[in-house]
């Protein structure tokens, strides 16, 4: 199945919208008194121990600037941002410039309430949240995805060579980001240990949720923990290769959205256990590795574009022309 250039636009504004859903969510569980009452305690928790000395030293002191603030002052002021971030995915207004700042309160965050995804010790296996929220704001601009199913009233862009540049841009970020979480899976720690991130994910969860990861558990445990450790860490080498070389896209693209949403709904647990101002997510969100489902969303409608107008889009820098992805697809 291929897609012209409106039903591209629609299909950009689509996934636009399911992540502005995602963001809404965030704000309601974020908008509970018992998050904010808790806030500074979450903002201050990764610099206890195990972060490099500069990295503890600047999470101390945007502690110490949350303190002066004072918490629940900045946890609302967090709320608000995330509220309208999330009604500009959800309208399309306003939103070719509030990504932007999406990007930025993002990496922020990413940086104080995430502390840059570690302690990177034994047992690490990405970098955290907030740098997915990050990624995914990059291709809401790169698609201009404020264009389709949307309140946005500029005039549509078609044919921009930029934008195949800032999708491709967008598309090697995010293998950037995929070869990061590899090489953590690559660790004789994880390869040894991978079925204790889904026995851990069952911890204060429905039985349902206990029931569903411990289906997992059991073929774990007859193809053995090793075994499935390295098939982890193949996968993931595969899907990074794949999106750093734009080889071989339209088969790795729904494989991925395949295996994210099995490590959601496993490791992550769906991205609970859910409380009254909590969820099992640093920075009380739905999860990490959902959020990666709307990076591949958007390659996956990008991937569907007719060759034609894929390569018109996107000049080569020897003369020809070549598609969004480049290599071989």
């Amino acid at each position: 199945m291929r897609l012209n250039f409106s039903q591209r636009e629609t299909a950009y504004g689509a996934i636009r919208i399911l992540f502005g859903l995602v963001c809404a969510t965030n704000v309601f569980l974020q908008a509970n008194p018992a998050y904010i009452e808790h806030f500074l305690g979450s903002f201050a928790a990764d610099w206890v121990s195990g972060q490099p000395h500069w990295l503890a030293a600047y999470g101390h002191l945007m502690a110490a600037g949350v303190a002066a603030l004072g918490p629940a002052a900045v946890a609302w002021g967090g709320v608000v941002i995330d509220g309208l971030l999330a009604a500009s995915l959800l309208s399309g207004i306003g939103l070719r410039y509030l990504a932007w700042f999406g990007i930025v309160y993002n990496l922020w965050l990413w940086s104080t309430v995430g502390g840059l995804g570690g302690p990177y010790t034994a047992g690490a296996t990405d970098p955290g949240t907030a740098i997915a929220y990050t990624l995914v704001f990059i291709f809401v601009i790169a698609t201009r995805s404020w264009e389709g199913l949307s309140l946005y009233k500029g005039s549509p862009v078609r044919g921009r060579g930029d934008s195949a540049r800032r999708l491709r841009t967008a598309r090697i970020l995010f293998g950037l980001l995929w070869a990061f979480d590899t090489f953590w899976k690559w660790q004789p720690y994880f390869i040894v240990h991978a079925p204790t991130y889904l026995q851990q994910a069952q911890a204060g969860q429905p039985a349902w949720v206990v029931s569903y990861i411990g289906l997992f558990l059991a073929v774990i445990g007859v193809i053995g923990p090793f075994a499935f450790g390295v098939f982890a860490a193949v996968c993931e080498t595969a899907i990074a290769l794949s999106l750093l070389t734009g080889r071989f896209l339209r088969w790795m693209l729904p494989f991925g959205i395949i295996y994210s949403l099995g490590l959601w709904t496993t490791a992550e647990g769906w991205g609970g256990p859910y409380g009254a101002g909590f969820t099992g997510n640093k920075g009380d969100v739905l999860g990490t590795i959902n959020i990666y489902l709307f990076a591949f969303f958007f390659l996956l409608a990008s991937c569907m574009l007719p060759s034609r107008l894929a390569a018109r889009d996107a000049p080569s820098p020897h003369g020809r022309q070549a598609g969004f992805f480049g290599g071989n697809r």
